[in-house]
């Protein structure tokens, strides 16, 4: 008998495995925390299913997401991530993620981590929705847009409320898991 899994995965063996593993699932570590700050940030205009398709590229392209080594690239390095195929190669997202992977690291230092930061903002514990289909997740809330523009003060690019809310998701600081889904109460 196969579990009932929520609408928008269903169908492609990737997203599935993405939703059945991943998605929803509570992060606190910092190194995840911003792979997953570089996802949302390229997929910004874009199918989620389309970055999926692409991190493994991503991975090796950025270094394996590691921020310290991010924060210093130079536009040698920049130049040559836009001439990257296997990458989305967008200037802007690529300047984008050298800002953000600096701004990360200023606020790891005035928080002790980036996880501390972001997870006060819901208390340090996810928010569980009840949807009964994925389609009445919203796009964003009030909580994504304070967080966003908090965010943006910190000098954050492509982190728009949108943006936000899906990392909120996707890392577990929402849980918006359809009720019906076999995940919902796993996570």
């Amino acid at each position: 008998m196969e579990k009932h899994k929520c609408g928008w995965c269903v169908g492609d063996a990737l997203y599935e495995a993405y939703h059945d593993e991943e998605w929803g699932v509570p992060v606190y570590d910092d190194a995840t925390l911003f792979e997953f700050l570089i996802l949302e940030t390229f997929q910004a205009g874009l199918s989620w299913i389309t970055i999926l398709r692409k991190r493994e590229n991503f991975r090796k392209a950025f270094d394996n997401f590691d921020y310290k080594k991010i924060a210093n690239y130079n536009q040698d390095k920049m130049d040559a991530l836009l001439q990257d195929a296997g990458i989305i190669r967008n200037k802007l997202k690529v300047k984008a993620t050298v800002t953000n992977a600096q701004a990360f690291m200023k606020i790891q230092e005035e928080f002790g981590s980036f996880s501390k930061y972001i997870w006060g903002f819901v208390d340090g514990k996810p928010i569980k929705n009840k949807l009964k289909n994925y389609k009445d997740a919203p796009a964003n809330t009030p909580l994504s847009d304070a967080l966003s523009k908090d965010l943006k003060k910190r000098g954050f690019k492509f982190v728009g409320s949108t943006v936000v809310y899906a990392h909120m998701q996707a890392t577990g600081m929402v849980n918006d898991h359809e009720m019906g889904c076999f995940r919902y109460a796993e996570v």
